[in-house]
This record gives structure tokens, sequence and C-alpha cells, in this order.
């Protein structure tokens, strides 16, 4: 039986041939690849006879200058090579998808970033860069430190929710008040280091 005009499977690969035919033929009247496009094509791109570049995979622009990152890098960040992107300060991730507090977030804080700028959402009772410092609303006397969210350590001689109380080892006598460590202030007629010595008349 024969074939009809124009059909049969020799068809596709004549039209293939022809189309690789054209193509050399446009890099060799060019000069090879890049050869008539002036800047040269980069990474790899064809020129092609219209002095215009084929780029390969992963790079665009005109001259196929510039790497391109699926999905693209986010807050700023810069493509670098193919699927590799260089992020700004405060991100990270493959694709700068990522927010990054430098140094962490402490005491439960919770990196955020709010219109591209990164920081430490502190928890409760809690403050800083890093919500590193505690909040003594109560304020820490005495040069007592608030080590925790309401709660100071005292030096020595001290005590109390601010450090505001002295110790006087030995307890003062007569209805003298301890005003500082080890140091109390006397009803009169006492006197001494804890009130127990009157006055004579």
């Amino acid at each position: 039986m024969r074939r009809r005009a124009g059909g049969g499977p020799g068809l596709p690969r004549l039209l293939l041939w022809l189309a690789l035919c054209a193509l050399c033929a446009l890099c060799r009247q060019d000069g090879g690849a890049g050869a008539a496009c002036s800047p040269r094509c980069r990474h790899g791109g064809l020129c092609l006879g219209n002095a215009t570049c084929l780029c390969s995979k992963g790079y665009e622009g005109e001259r196929c200058q510039h790497a391109t990152c699926y999905p693209k890098c986010k807050n700023g960040g810069e493509c670098l090579r193919p699927g590799k992107c260089r992020c700004p300060p405060g991100y990270g991730g493959r694709y700068c998808h990522k927010v990054s507090c430098e140094g962490g977030c402490q005491n439960g804080g919770e990196c955020i970033s709010v219109k591209r700028v990164v920081k430490c959402l502190c928890a409760s009772g809690w403050t800083g860069s890093r919500c590193q410092e505690a909040i003594c609303p109560q304020g820490c006397r005495n040069n007592g430190a608030c080590v925790a969210p309401g709660i100071c350590s005292c030096p020595a001689g001290w005590v109390g929710g601010a450090c505001h109380l002295a110790v006087c080892k030995r307890p003062c006598q007569h209805g003298g008040k301890c005003i500082a460590p080890n140091l109390c202030r006397c009803r009169l007629p006492y006197s001494g280091l804890q009130c127990t010595k009157k006055r004579k008349e």
C-alpha cells in the first residue's frame, strides 16, 4: 500500500533537520556563540542572528548577566547565582524568607519584622534589644539589681521587694529603728549601736 503524499514518519525529522540547519547558519553568520553580540552573552548564553542573546537556564537580561532565583529572593535579598540568594542583615534562609535577630531574642522574646526593620518583640516584664533586661516596676534601691520581672537581687544588709529594708544583725532596742545595715536610729533618751544606752537626766 502506498503512503499518501506529504505523510510518513520522515516529515517531522526533515522539519527538525531544517530548523537545526537554520540555527547553525545563524551561528556561522555571527561567527559563533557570542561573537556578534557586544558585549558578549554571559554565562553560556547563545548569540542569535539578530544580535540578541538566548540565555541558558538560570540567567536572564539583555546579555544574560542576571542570575534568577525561584522563588525570588525576598526582603531585599540579591540573587548571586541560580537558586542562591545573598540576604540583607536580619534575614536568612535559602530565599531570605526567615527573620533573624542577631544574638537571638531571650526570655521568650519573638523575632519579628516591621517594615523591614528586624527586632525582638519581648514578653511581658522584659525589655532591651534582645529582651535581656528584666523590668521591676517598684525599682531596686540601694544598688539592688532587677534579675527577673518584679524581683530584685539585694546587696548584703538590705532586703524587701525593692531592697528598701535595712538589716541589723542585732535588733534595735527600746523602739529604735534600723535605717541602714547594722545602724539604728534611737528614740530618746536612748543611744548606742542598738539603742541600749540610756542618757542620765
